[in-house]
């Protein structure tokens, strides 16, 4: 309880610094392209360039169905950054650090701290996180290198659009209250967010019959003050649900 109270209490603390919304932000997801298993970078129905992001990307991992990591490697393929799955792995997930931003009166982003941009508006450092199921009948372990992560509460996904899901989300491995829930990031990234209680969860509605990507937002103070007046850390969980036969 005293967990959940500290972590609610920041909640309110960041709550008071406005805390930008879901839609302001880029994210990272696992899709299908071609055939291969390719992290995006983008928002919406932005597909960015994820290769130069590569030195960015801080962790890539892959699991079996029992939780246990498996080896895997993420390496550039033309335009696309794909994963290596020859081990069939049931998860996989990574993590990518965006660095400093501010963001100044004329509405441009500077890869920059506060102290280099005295007039910034917005000034944040940003860390993007992502887990994929393979398959609809994991349950993801808890990764500790995630400070921000979705969990689903049921081992079975729906298998159906429309059906409900309840997810917990864990700032640094504990449910944490008051962040930004969104059934899908790809296909709706402007709708209204839904924020988790005291017990971190979250109750929301499969979006589509096909690739979800549930995407949480949450901010912190700053780890570093003299640069940034907020840390903010977006994470996805994506999955596939499967279509009619042809």
């Amino acid at each position: 309880m005293k967990t959940l109270g500290k972590l609610a209490l920041v909640a309110s603390v960041i709550a008071g610094l406005g805390a930008a919304t879901v839609a302001q932000a880029h994210g990272i997801w696992f899709a299908q392209r071609s055939n291969q298993l390719a992290l995006i970078y983008g928002v919406g129905a932005e597909d960015l360039d994820a290769v130069k992001r590569l030195p960015k990307v801080k962790t890539v991992a892959a699991y079996d169905e029992n939780g246990k990591e498996v080896p895997t490697q993420l390496a550039p393929n033309g335009p696309l950054l794909v994963l290596n799955t020859d081990n069939q792995p049931a998860i996989v997930a990574a993590i990518l650090d965006n660095g400093l931003w501010c963001k100044t009166p004329d509405g441009k982003w500077h890869n920059k701290g506060k102290d280099e941009v005295p007039d910034a508006t917005i000034s944040e450092h940003t860390v993007k996180y992502t887990v994929h199921l393979r398959r609809l009948n994991v349950a993801p372990p808890v990764l500790h290198a995630h400070k921000l992560q979705i969990v689903p509460l049921v081992k079975q996904l729906p298998e159906q659009m429309g059906q409900a899901l309840t997810v917990r989300v864990l700032y640094e491995g504990k449910p944490v209250q008051g962040a930004s829930v969104q059934p899908d990031y790809v296909t709706d990234p402007d709708s209204e967010p839904v924020k988790t209680g005291a017990d971190g969860t979250a109750t929301i509605k499969v979006r589509n019959q096909g690739l979800n990507v549930v995407v949480a937002t949450f901010a912190t103070p700053p780890a570093n003050p003299a640069k940034t007046n907020r840390d903010e850390h977006l994470a996805t969980l994506s999955f596939v649900l499967p279509h009619l036969p042809e």
